[in-house]
């Protein structure tokens, strides 16, 4: 009965599709627009060996996706076969897949091209003898071969995508979205390529030309910043087991409100790794402004047998053997060069106001920062009377019960050095009062200090928290939850004893979690704090650093908050003395304006 019941087709639900629907319907999967032509194609010229690559479109892409190569090309038996399914030069069988090196691998491109478009492939190896071959989809487009002229190297060209296939047509974007999409795989090739001279034409008429650079920094800055910008450009190397990491990064002058402008490539292939990109922000986490996100590309060479690349249809998506491995290379090579750049620059190299139109920048080294121990000396509990919050009216009064202790750096007395008493440049600070509810200011010697008390404050209060234990308060009634993923309940799990350190007691709860412990004065209500508490994950080795950021954040005085001028004058002269005057999140402390900048605005000189 079972016998009979599978060979009767006609009461059947499963058919086995025409092998041409087959075709195209799997040919969809990597051609969905023609953005994937062109990166298709420009991976077999680069696979090819080519020092010059130039793209072509017409119409977005859809009338025409041409790239040409001056590679290694193809004879008239390889032409034969290239565009046929699965037909490749670069794999013999399923074990070279651990070994390969190139873009390409499984033979899908060309034959996919000619599923959905007109395909033309012109190609010779030496420039003697060329070969064309033209075919497209169905039976209206049988493949044609002729002997042509060509130089050395290989034109494949599509021509009216999505012809045969109208409904897929209708869901491309206008000419000029998939123009742009086009355009942005080009810079893609390009930024992983820097020693591959790379043109892009647009309807005839050329948008871009990236002659041949020396460097991934010199090429990315080339393809996407102008002449202004390439000077922030940074170049960072490290290196682990099997693999090394170049990572391009821009410093906070160019910092953006978005990851648009981060990339993460491996092996020369873009690919969507938000973990990866995770590791850039928080390896420079305080480097930039609060809500910006760097500029810049991580660059991962590996060992193809520590990574699978054959994951996603247009290798979007990597699988790494040892993730960890290579975000903690990162994000410790990271964190290093910004701490040696910010010692180089002498503490970050703050920016001063654009004045008249010019923009006037002075570093303010640690050796030119004298302390001193001026006679002022406030009510000790005027901070606790003009800042509440989280250690605020603590380390406020603490602030002013340490006036007069600063130690003297090397060199200086507690009133500077001599020639710093005898310069106009130094002496004694000023306290010049407040202004827009936010901005100390400070003259000392022929400069205006322009303090902000919210950064500032936030920066004294992260260096003490990370400098010593947190208080913490056992709840009255622990604050009760549950989370909404595995990866939450492990990283509770495992992190347990690293947050009970961070003043965060948490216990199992049956299928949940109770919070029964926090950081002494905590304002946060029971979601913002779990809330919290979860985005710790996040951190990585960077745990400590990014809670202490979250408590001075919200513990600091705040744009608008009164400060008495004892207060202010205290606040200002720690902030002077920080080894690093930015806040947490990256924000300056103060900026300066000299005399000469000021005289100038109102012309006086």
């Amino acid at each position: 009965m079972i016998a009979q019941a599978v060979s009767d087709t006609s009461a059947s639900n499963i058919r086995v599709l025409p092998p041409e629907e087959a075709r195209r319907i799997a040919a969809g999967e990597v051609i969905d627009r023609p953005a994937a032509l062109i990166r298709e194609f420009l991976d077999n010229a680069i696979d090819s060996g080519a020092a010059n690559i130039e793209v072509s479109i017409e119409g977005g892409g859809s009338k025409k996706a041409e790239v040409v190569d001056d590679g290694s090309g193809m004879s008239r038996n390889d032409l034969e076969l290239c565009w046929l399914a699965h037909a490749t030069s670069k794999i013999r069988c399923l074990e070279d897949l651990s070994s390969a090196e190139t873009l390409g691998f499984r033979g899908e491109a060309l034959a996919a091209a000619a599923a959905v478009a007109r395909l033309e492939i012109v190609s010779s190896v030496d420039g003697r003898e060329a070969w064309r071959l033209e075919t497209g989809p169905g039976e209206n487009y049988p493949p044609i071969f002729e002997q042509v002229r060509r130089i050395k190297g290989s034109t494949v060209r599509a021509l009216n995508l999505y012809d045969t296939i109208p409904a897929r047509k209708r869901f491309l974007k206008r000419e000029g979205s998939e123009a742009a999409l086009c355009h942005q795989v080009f810079i893609d090739k390009a930024l992983a390529f820097p020693e591959i001279t790379f043109r892009f034409i647009q309807d005839g008429r050329q948008k871009d030309f990236l002659p041949a650079a020396a460097s991934r920094k010199e090429r990315f800055a080339a393809a996407l910043l102008d002449a202004r910008e390439s000077g922030f450009l940074h170049e960072i190397n490290v290196s682990g087991s099997g693999f090394s990491v170049c990572v391009v990064i821009g410093g906070p002058e160019l910092c953006r409100s978005d990851k648009r402008m981060l990339f993460v490539f491996a092996n020369g292939r873009r690919i969507q790794d938000y973990a990866l990109m995770q590791v850039v922000v928080y390896g420079t986490q305080g480097w930039f402004p609060n809500g910006t996100q760097p500029v810049g590309a991580v660059y991962v060479d590996i060992d193809p047998a520590l990574a699978d690349f054959n994951i996603h249809p247009a290798k979007r998506e990597v699988r790494f053997r040892n993730p960890a491995e290579i975000h903690h290379t990162i994000s410790t090579g990271l964190s290093d060069f910004c701490r040696r750049f910010n010692l180089k620059t002498g503490t970050g190299a703050a920016q001063t106001a654009a004045i008249d139109g010019s923009v006037e920048k002075s570093m303010f080294t640690h050796n030119e920062v004298a302390h001193n121990n001026s006679g002022f000396r406030p009510a000790a509990d005027s901070y606790a009377r003009s800042s509440p919050g989280y250690g605020g009216s603590l380390a406020m009064q603490a602030l002013l019960e340490q006036r007069g202790q600063f130690a003297p750096l090397p060199g200086h007395s507690r009133h500077g050095s001599a020639a710093a008493e005898e310069s106009p440049i130094y002496g004694e600070p000023r306290y010049a009062g407040r202004v827009f509810g936010l901005f100390i200011l400070i003259e000392w010697g022929d400069k205006l200090f322009i303090i902000d008390q919210h950064a500032a404050h936030e920066r004294i209060l992260y260096n003490r928290f990370l400098a010593g234990p947190i208080p913490k308060q056992e709840l009255l009634v622990p604050i009760p939850f549950e989370t909404e993923s595995d990866e939450d309940d492990r990283f509770l799990e495992t992190q347990r004893e690293e947050l009970a350190r961070l003043a965060v007691d948490i216990e199992r709860d049956g299928n949940g979690w109770r919070i029964e412990a926090l950081p002494a004065d905590w304002r946060l209500g029971d979601a913002e704090t779990v809330r919290e508490i979860l985005e710790l994950r996040k951190a990585g080795e960077n745990m400590a650093g990014r809670w202490a950021a979250t408590l001075c954040c919200h513990a600091a005085v705040r744009d608008g908050d009164y400060l008495d001028d004892a207060s202010a004058f205290a606040l200002a002269q720690e902030a002077l003395n920080l080894p690093d005057p930015h806040c947490p999140h990256g924000r300056p402390v103060w900026t300066e304006i000299s005399r000469e900048a000021l005289y100038k605005a109102v012309r006086r000189l």
